[in-house]
């Protein structure tokens, strides 16, 4: 359906508890839309539609189109979606937003998703409903009528009757409360959140249910010698590694904790993955720390409990293979690797809600596209995965270069948009791609060859007369920078803005003149005294910089 006929639909069947219409000019209140989004995203839940919608531009009294200047700026306009998700619990956005031209003015659609299975949303902390064309709270009934959907499906929502607050793990406990106090460190203060009753703190992380413990308390909280509450259904996950040296590791709840445990047991050396005599040589972690806990936490979320299985890591001498138990929920991986598709439904949504609380996932879709962007920083391959077991989900994270063709490109173009970077990635793995994107790659001098036999160009330095030429011109991360001037600071204790300039001004890129190197420095001191890193002990005109702590 069309934006101008959804457009058309939604007058024309008149308001209801799913579609709100306003006027609504520039100045109109985000808090304003983030209790309707609430409202309708509830709303749309429990009347079994997949969206509400709320509409900008058209008079609520006589149904006709007046218009509305609200944010008429593109990217202001985009912005209210991070204001959304920010906010709400659990965090949730507009699916889309549409801008439809009219003779009578313009007309804006935010296309809300509907509450999760099991998952009521709140805007700051309280949850609304509608009652005709009312915003009014969402009522206690309404309110258990969501949390229920899930009470005799989700394996993960069932309250542990013999369960107590003496089989959970004090160090997790923890651990959990500084999690969530970060998470909402905009609206509780840790001191606050830290003496918050257990049961309170509990009940507001959606890890129990009115006080009592649910299998997903113990799945993350519980000590390991209570995980027998969840038999028969095996709490664990294994690490095990293959090659010249074989050894193995089960690590049980809390998982909140044994995730970190199983990280370290990850052979995780440094790289050098360039040779000295080829551009540049770049020295990189086997494995980046976020992208595997990711992938491990993407593995509880979704595992499929009632199969009995535990969660597997294969520790290979070039990757790691996370497997877990039940078919891909909702979709297939190659829907978020670009983060903009939401999804509708959980397997476990009632866990996923708790380790969102706990900063450990994320419910938009984003992990997938987290774990891509964070290979391609770090110039790897793309994380593969493998379907082919009906009632499993294998993916493979990559710790070594596949083709150093591919991994010098990314080197060198810093920009490239994540698009390009998938389909260069299936370039040097061999599998198929779209002619289309061929010919945008041919164009863009970044493939040679002829299909099938495609390749990576390995002209990577071509914009400049020769490798050296490349290596002195180019720029680095305002990291590398940074880390130059803090380990100075660390090593000498202090320094003056002559000796920063000394230290930097030879190792940026010849591309800047004199003046701007100068100006390059002072926004780099800059940056790292407002974090909070380094400090000036000097004066304005004659500064003596040295580490804040």
């Amino acid at each position: 359906m069309s934006c101008k006929s959804c457009s058309s639909r939604l007058i024309a069947e008149w308001e209801n508890e799913v579609v709100e219409f306003k006027q609504a000019g520039n100045d109109y209140s985000t808090d304003r839309i983030g209790s309707y989004f609430s409202a309708l995203a509830n709303e749309a839940n429990l009347r079994g539609f997949e969206r509400g919608w709320l509409v900008f531009g058209v008079n609520n009294n006589s149904r006709t189109v007046v218009g509305s200047d609200y944010r008429e700026q593109p990217e202001r306009l985009q912005s209210t979606k991070m204001q959304m998700a920010e906010n709400t619990e659990p965090s949730l956005t507009f699916r889309n937003i549409f801008e439809l031209p009219t003779e009578n003015g313009r007309v804006v659609l935010f296309e809300i998703p509907a509450a999760p299975r099991g998952m009521p949303i709140a805007w700051k902390g309280h949850y609304y409903a509608r009652a005709g064309e009312s915003l009014i709270p969402l009522g206690l009934d309404k309110l258990d009528d969501i949390r229920q959907q899930t009470s005799s499906t989700d394996w993960t929502a069932q309250v542990v009757a013999q369960a107590m607050l003496s089989h959970l793990d004090e160090q997790a406990l923890q651990k959990a409360r500084e999690s969530f106090a970060r998470k909402y460190a905009n609206r509780f203060s840790t001191t606050e959140v830290m003496n918050w009753p257990m049961n309170t703190f509990l009940d507001r992380a959606k890890l129990t249910q009115d006080g009592h413990i649910t299998r997903t308390t113990l799945l993350l909280l519980g000590k390991q010698e209570s995980a027998y509450l969840l038999s028969p259904h095996p709490a664990q996950m294994t690490w095990k590694l293959e090659g010249p040296e074989r050894a193995y590791e089960h690590f049980g709840p809390p998982f909140l904790l044994s995730t970190t445990a199983l990280y370290q047991k990850i052979r995780n050396i440094q790289l050098r993955i360039l040779p000295d005599d080829e551009l540049l040589a770049v020295e990189v972690s086997k494995y980046d720390q976020k992208v595997v806990l990711e992938a491990l936490h993407n593995c509880i979320a979704h595992q499929d409990y009632n199969r009995n299985g535990r969660i597997l890591v294969t520790e290979l001498s070039d990757k790691l293979i996370f497997e877990n138990e039940g078919v891909f929920f909702e979709g297939v991986p190659d829907d978020y690797v670009t983060g903009e598709k939401t999804p509708r439904r959980y397997r476990n949504p009632f866990l996923a809600q708790a380790m969102a609380e706990l900063n450990m996932i994320d419910t938009m879709g984003y992990g997938i596209y987290s774990m891509h962007v964070g290979q391609a920083r770090r110039y790897f391959p793309m994380p593969d995965y493998d379907l082919s077991e009906p009632d499993a989900v294998k993916m493979t994270v990559y710790g070594s270069v596949v083709d150093p063709a591919y991994s010098r490109l990314l080197i060198q173009k810093t920009d490239l948009p994540l698009e390009e970077i998938l389909a260069l990635d299936r370039v040097q793995k061999r599998l198929p791609l779209a002619d289309e994107m061929i010919k945008r790659l041919r164009r863009d001098g970044l493939i040679e060859g002829r299909k099938p036999n495609l390749h990576v160009s390995a002209s990577v330095a071509k914009v400049t007369a020769s490798k050296v030429e490349y290596i002195r011109t180019r720029a680095q991360d305002d990291d590398y920078y940074c880390k130059l001037i803090t380990d100075y600071l660390q090593k000498f204790g202090s320094a003056s803005r002559d000796e920063i300039d000394k230290l930097l001004m030879g190792k940026l890129s010849d591309v800047l003149d004199s003046d701007q190197k100068k100006k390059k420095v002072a926004n780099l001191l800059t940056k790292l005294r407002r974090s909070g890193i380094i400090r000036n002990n000097g004066s304005r005109s004659q500064p003596r910089w040295a580490m804040a702590k």
